[in-house]
């Protein structure tokens, strides 16, 4: 397969995979507000939005390389009233993501504006990762009850 073809699929694979992540962003967001936890609520809230930049950014990349953007299918993905399982859950998400992410990077070295658009991202999602793993430390110092306070 022609390295274009794999960047348009790549693409693709980033526009099914982060719509979905973004819905179940906002659902998470709307569940914790419903708990009481403002803090999480907002920065999920904020975390779909940013995911959706990054989704129409694919979009439009696909679209100027002459590919055809689609609307796939996703996969059911869990949801969580308990913070703590969310974050666990959310980042063994990330590293999953990061890891085939830095393959399609690779690929698209020689694309400076895939390439640009996919080390954004990347970036991004590092961020995501570094604070699930901060809050995780964060827990197991300080203890669930005093860091769900945090929370609200």
């Amino acid at each position: 397969m022609e390295s274009k073809e794999i960047i348009i699929a790549g693409l693709q694979g980033i526009v099914t995979e982060l719509s979905q992540q973004a819905d179940g962003h906002i659902i998470q967001s709307k569940i914790f507000a419903g708990e009481g936890f403002t803090k999480l609520a907002d920065k999920y809230s904020e975390h779909a939005n940013e995911e959706r930049g990054y989704v129409e950014q694919c979009i439009d990349r696909i679209l100027e390389l002459g590919g055809e953007v689609k609307n796939e299918a996703k996969q059911a993905a869990p949801t969580y009233k308990d913070p703590i399982e969310w974050v666990k859950y959310d980042l063994e998400v990330s590293k999953t993501g990061l890891a085939g992410l830095a393959k399609l990077i690779e690929v698209a070295i020689k694309d400076p504006i895939t390439f640009e658009i996919l080390v954004a991202y990347y970036k991004d999602e590092e961020e995501d990762l570094q604070w699930g793993e901060q809050q995780l430390e964060l827990i197991e110092m300080i203890g669930k009850q005093n860091w769900l306070l945090q929370q609200l």
